[in-house]
């Protein structure tokens, strides 16, 4: 009796153990065919050297080495190449984008499989993607019809400065001697997007299909003849046909906005618009109210945008800039991890706001939750516009003598410093924030500032450096000097904020004026 308790016990604990690994394993199975995969990018960029938009100047930055596992044709260029077992078994196989030099504005997808008879790999397939520019292209995997298939979204821009989307669906194994299926094929002036949905548990286990995700495109409105008009189109897909078809259409009005200022700097040529952004950028909240935790720094000049939100910092490298009608879709890698790319499709809402639209181009396991998506607004309107009524002046006839040298300013916006004979120059402006005057610095690219020595960094490469002014003397009344003391005056450098400024602590710089 005793042993039989003994044999029932072992036989139950055998039993636990056995269904918590299959709870636990189940749902890591089932969930595989959703998961995003991305691997072994390389990245196109388009050489900095030319400030026009370019299919054909280009270089390839590798990221991670790659082997191809079939040869491809001479003259392919390699875009992007993607290893994923598509059908769980020991083989991946290998997706491969690439441009053909023998046809111009041309790219394709190939799709390389594992022969279990031969076993060696050869390409089943060729698929032609609606993108046309390298530098824009991107490549991950998903099953947006919730059948279990495995589908190729290959995006980017073309020629005609459209965003695009290619979706491929894979053959499922059995129709391997069958050919793809291009089950959409999206082009827009404005931003693409798959609208992924939580699916069912009964389909996250395996037991049930799950709903086919929709894709949205957000565009401009081109019936319209204002530049700030959109619409909304919704594509589904339709079972009959086996492709995406428009399911709705909304038209969104924007606002009246200075379009003549804003048809300046939209003329299709990248460097104009890449100039006029660079700036420190605020999020708006759905409130209206600006977000002093998330802020965007472009800095065309360095060639760096830099990303802080929730006192996290993220430096990614501007890697090209393609022009559309109404902005730029840039692409860019993050300094340390040089799998993470992020391209941007950046709309001008205003000349003091831009509307972005921020991809990850990376799908793997780890969770980036971050979403830069919405309106900003620059965070130098927002911080030193001047109060109504006020006369300061932005630029002055001045020349002031410090420790370190001469600096003269002029009234074309220029200022000149003089250290031991030596010159350098830059840009400057006066203006109020908060009641108080404020004075900014722009050097010329690898010049230092014009007081570096008291500041931690030396080195400059198109910064801007503002300083807070506090006279020793009685200041002058606004008007031609702008607010600036007669005498002597003090300088503190600040960091600009939404509310106004702050202190950096970094020393005071004095400065005596001098008569002329």
């Amino acid at each position: 009796m005793k042993l039989k308790k003994i044999l029932l016990t072992v036989f139950l604990f055998i039993l636990c153990t056995a269904g918590i690994a299959v709870v636990a394993y189940w749902p890591t199975v089932a969930k595989k065919p959703v998961e995003h995969h991305r691997t072994r990018v390389i990245t196109p960029v388009v050489s900095s050297g030319s400030g026009q938009n370019s299919v054909t100047e280009y270089f390839f930055e590798y990221d991670g080495s790659y082997h191809l596992k079939a040869n491809l044709d001479d003259g392919d260029l390699v875009i992007s190449v993607l290893d994923y077992d598509f059908f769980s078994t020991a083989f991946e196989d290998q997706v491969v984008v690439y441009r053909s030099t023998d046809q111009e504005n041309a790219i394709f997808l190939t799709y390389i499989g594992f022969n279990e008879n031969t076993g060696a790999y050869r390409r089943l397939w060729n698929a032609p993607v609606a993108a046309t520019m390298p530098a824009t292209v991107s490549m991950y995997t998903i099953d947006i019809l919730g059948d279990r298939s495995v589908s190729i979204i290959v995006t980017g821009m073309n020629s005609l400065n459209e965003h695009t989307m290619t979706v491929i669906r894979v053959p499922a194994r059995e129709e391997q001697n069958n050919n793809y299926e291009i089950i959409a094929d999206i082009r827009i002036d404005g931003s693409i997007t798959v609208l992924e949905t939580e699916r069912s548990l009964a389909y996250r286990q395996g037991i049930a299909r799950g709903q086919p995700f929709f894709i949205n495109a957000n565009g401009l409105d081109n019936e319209s003849s204002n530049i700030a008009d959109r619409v909304e189109i919704i594509y589904s897909y339709t079972p009959g046909s086996r492709v995406y078809e428009r399911s709705r259409l909304t038209r969104i009005p924007g606002a009246q906005i200075e379009q003549q200022r804003l048809r300046e700097v939209l003329t299709g040529n990248p460097r104009v618009l890449e100039d006029f952004i660079q700036d420190l950028w605020y999020h708006v909240n759905p409130d209206g109210t600006l977000d002093r935790n998330q802020y965007i720094y472009f800095d065309p000049s360095k060639r760096e945008i830099i990303f802080y939100s929730d006192n996290s910092q993220q430096v990614y490298r501007w890697q090209s800039s393609s022009s559309t009608r109404i902005g730029l879709y840039i692409t860019s890698q993050n300094i340390s991890v040089s799998t993470l790319r992020r391209l941007i499709n950046l709309d001008m809402a205003s000349p003091d706001s831009i509307r972005l639209k921020v991809f990850e181009d990376v799908r793997i396991k780890i969770s980036i939750n971050d979403s830069w998506d919405g309106l900003y607004r620059r965070a130098g309107s927002a911080a030193v516009r001047t109060a109504a009524g006020d006369t300061t002046q932005p630029f002055v006839e001045a020349v002031f003598d410090s420790l370190t040298g001469r600096i003269s300013f002029f009234s074309n916006g220029e200022y000149e410093f003089n250290t031991g004979g030596q010159l350098s120059r830059g840009r400057y402006i006066f203006f109020q924030a908060s009641g108080s005057n404020l004075l900014e610095i722009r050097p010329e690219p690898n010049t230092p500032s014009p007081f570096e020595r008291h500041l931690p960094t030396a080195a400059n490469n198109g910064n801007r450096f503002v300083y807070h002014i506090t006279a020793q003397g009685r200041p002058e009344s606004t008007g031609r000097g702008g607010g600036l003391p007669t005498g002597t005056i003090n300088l503190s450098r600040v960091r600009l904020g939404v509310t106004g400024f702050q202190d950096l602590y970094e020393g005071r710089i004095t400065l005596t004026r001098v008569t002329m």
